[in-house]
């Protein structure tokens, strides 16, 4: 595993656009190394290998959803019948940008 250093830390820092104090690389590369501590029991585990990972903590099932009938389109016309303002063929909307 790799080790965290101060060098990773500060060009971590620098891809993603934040500046930190030295002390605080000093406090940061202290929780990486206690979270390293804290993975590298999880490889003492036997037969970890052998479950499946879990992506949702409850089964799932969408069974109670509708089939996806395809239906006759609504005419052009339908559609602007019902809008308040049109303009050749096309529905007229607010303007949204100043």
């Amino acid at each position: 595993m790799k080790e965290v250093d101060n060098e990773l830390l500060k060009r971590c820092a620098n891809n993603l656009m934040f500046d930190m104090k030295e002390e605080e690389y000093h406090t940061l590369k202290n929780e990486f190394d206690i979270l390293l501590k804290q993975m590298d029991i999880f490889k003492d585990i036997e037969g970890l290998n052998d479950v499946t990972p879990m992506t949702f903590p409850f089964d799932c099932e969408s069974d109670f959803l509708r089939e996806d009938v395809a239906s006759e389109p609504y005419s052009k016309e339908d559609i602007l019948k019902n809008a308040k303002e049109v303009l050749d063929d096309q529905i007229v909307l607010p303007k949204v940008v100043l």
